[in-house]
């Protein structure tokens, strides 16, 4: 590495947050001279894609190394923040503040997961996947367990968890392109997917890599200033993180207020009414399968309106003990579903490949760590805040002079009213937010600037573009290399592997951009089926690859199949054919099953087996000792 290099770096992007804080401004002051609402939405979406494809382009390569693992040289900080880009996607900047708004404490079951699967990536895998080398996750299974055949599994789990992970981000990206351009969302999702390949094309991990520090910078600013904002406004201290549990006290008490509203009760009691005849409706068996669907679908809505207005602590306390114990079985379910996806994600664990050393992959989990804090840190207030407005200066207002942002997002279809009791006045059960909405439309709800909006819909896209950056590369690698380059043509040149890679990741997002267009579910829900799916797959193989020398090859080989067929098994049976729950667990955390099996399955078929040979055990060595004498020393694969 160029000993400047790094400080090059820090100039280089100080003048690039500079820039866009002064973009920033200018929007603001051309806002206030008159400037429309969806001017400023067009200029915020063409500036940051252009800005992406910029970097992009310059970052362009046909160099192996650079396209892979961007040469191996990013240090250490801005690994760190390339991956919190990475890491941060549409499910964590959309998504969770919504999940805390809808399911209170339970949300933050995907705080505690997200964050501990990063210290299981720091202590278990990062720094000995680095020394390892190479270039993917399969490549480690190829070579610690030998064949094809490990290495194909591999390549099968990686796509399966990417292509559901990235149809969750392009999904996000339709969403936002789709309200703040005002086209359809089947023509926003492949406007941007545009932007999305703009920024990994050419250059591969090179471009990917200095794309998402670019992009973390704007999806963080776009983050924090909405609820900095709101932190002042309703709490007189710009603080959000210290101050929302003062608001959170308010909150409980307007909950209690509504409750106590015959208005609400009225609207409460229909939506029962309307639940006990849609029951009486499905008992006939007179409906065809998708119309029972569509009954079923309301009849769930329905149920959850009739329910009182009830602080989160004051429900589960009166909830029967099999309730209680269902909630702490799921969420502790989902927390070691999503720590142990975390730590089993390929387009995750691929960061960790373009550090110059083991101690700097060891140090870019710090990094990483830290840049994400900045945003979960701030999630619960952000929920807290938004709940707040919505309950304050929604909640009780006539229908017909409603703020434009519901008619916005009920083109969308995020958000949906109806006056059921007939009076003209919103009622709580009245007004359904996806949660997907919560984060996007928090500062029109809560009546800021649009350009605040603009700006917190150019974070939503940063965060979806990152993300689907890394896992379409991912998918194309995994294909263009582990099965290509690997297993058929060992001798193909390095412009024909690129060209293929290259090629592989067109179509495969195309197909990507076509399944989000169908809204196959939340954004949440997709990303914890990918997290389910690779923590059964890859966390067994890998931990006891690195920690166990006994794990054989054909321990990982059944193992990677029996975790990821029962993770599968249960989410397809529970999600689309109503199978019935065990243990009452949901679909969500169906990995918890299969990575129970795959560790089994892995342990009970190694020891019945003959033990890996010496070749083996020595990587094994490598990998896991800092010094070894000279003659013991040897590349794990060449």
């Amino acid at each position: 590495m160029k000993r400047g290099y790094p400080r090059n770096l820090f100039r280089y992007y100080s003048f690039y947050t500079g820039g866009f804080v002064l973009f920033l401004f200018t929007l603001a002051v051309a806002e206030y001279m008159g400037t429309p609402e969806q001017w400023i939405g067009w200029i915020f979406m063409a500036a940051t894609v252009l800005l992406y494809a910029t970097i992009g382009f310059i970052s362009r390569t046909s160099d192996v190394d650079e396209f892979y693992v961007a040469g191996r040289r990013v240090p250490a900080v801005y690994n760190g923040m390339a991956t919190g880009a990475d890491w941060m996607s549409a499910a964590s900047f959309i998504g969770l503040a919504g999940t805390l708004y809808q399911k209170g404490y339970d949300g933050l079951a995907f705080v505690m997961g997200w964050t501990g699967g990063y210290v299981l990536v720091a202590l278990l895998l990062a720094p000995y996947l680095r020394k390892f080398g190479q270039f993917t996750i399969p490549d480690f299974i190829g070579a610690r367990y030998g064949g094809d055949l490990p290495r194909a599994i591999a390549v099968g789990g990686a796509i399966l968890a990417s292509f559901t992970y990235v149809t969750a981000q392009i999904f996000g990206v339709g969403i936002i392109t789709s309200r703040f351009l005002g086209i359809a969302f089947e023509t926003g999702v492949f406007v941007g997917l545009a932007g999305i390949l703009a920024c990994s094309f050419l250059g591969g991990m090179r471009a990917v890599t200095w794309t998402q520090v670019a992009q973390y910078i704007i999806l963080i600013i776009a983050y924090l200033v909405p609820v900095v904002f709101l932190s002042y406004k309703v709490a007189d201290l710009p603080l959000p993180q210290l101050v929302y549990g003062e608001v959170m006290q308010r909150l409980q008490e307007r909950e209690l207020e509504l409750r106590a509203d015959p208005a609400q009760a009225e609207a409460r009691t229909l939506y029962a009414e309307r639940a006990a005849a849609l029951e009486r409706a499905l008992d006939t068996d007179a409906a065809g399968a998708a119309q029972r669907e569509r009954m079923l679908r309301e009849l769930r809505e329905a149920r959850a309106k009739a329910q009182p207005v009830t602080p989160h602590a004051e429900a589960f306390a009166g909830a029967d003990a099999a309730q209680r114990d269902d909630a702490r079985r799921n969420f502790l379910a989902l927390t070691i579903c999503l720590m142990v996806g975390t730590a089993a994600l390929p387009h995750i664990l691929m960061r960790f490949y373009t550090t110059p050393s083991v101690r700097a992959a060891r140090n870019s989990v710090f990094w990483s760590l830290l840049f994400i804090s900045l945003l979960y840190l701030t999630a619960p207030a952000y929920a807290v805040f938004a709940k707040y407005e919505v309950y304050s200066n929604v909640i009780g207002t006539a229908i017909a002079e409603l703020p434009s942002w519901v008619e916005s997002w009920a083109r969308v279809g995020l958000v949906a009213v109806e006056d059921i009791n007939g009076d003209g006045i919103l009622q709580l059960a009245e007004l359904t937010l996806n949660p997907d909405v919560i984060v996007l439309a928090t500062p029109e709800i809560a009546g800021l600037p649009y350009v605040v909006a603009g700006l917190v819909a150019a974070g939503g896209l940063a965060a979806a573009l990152s993300t689907a950056d890394g896992l379409l590369l991912t998918i194309a690698n995994a294909l263009s290399h582990d099965v290509y380059y690997q297993m058929i043509n060992p001798a193909a040149s390095t412009r024909r592997r690129l060209a293929i890679s290259k090629a592989l990741l067109l179509g495969v997002a195309v197909v990507a951009a076509w399944v989000a267009s169908l809204r196959p579910d939340t954004i949440l829900s997709m990303v914890a089926w990918a997290f389910s799916i690779a923590g059964a797959c890859f966390f067994p193989a890998l931990v006891l690859g690195i920690f166990w020398q006994r794990a054989t090859r054909q321990g990982a080989i059944a193992g990677m199949l029996v975790g990821l067929g029962v993770t599968l098994f249960y989410l397809i049976g529970v999600k689309f054919f109503a199978m019935p729950k065990w243990f009452g667990i949901s679909d969500l955390s169906a990995g918890v099953f299969g990575l129970s099996a795959g560790f089994a399955t892995l342990a009970v078929v190694s020891l019945l087996t003959r033990p890996p040979d010496a070749r083996v055990r020595r990587m094994m060595r490598e990998l896991r000792y800092p010094r070894l004498p000279a003659e013991t020393v040897r590349t794990p694969v060449e």
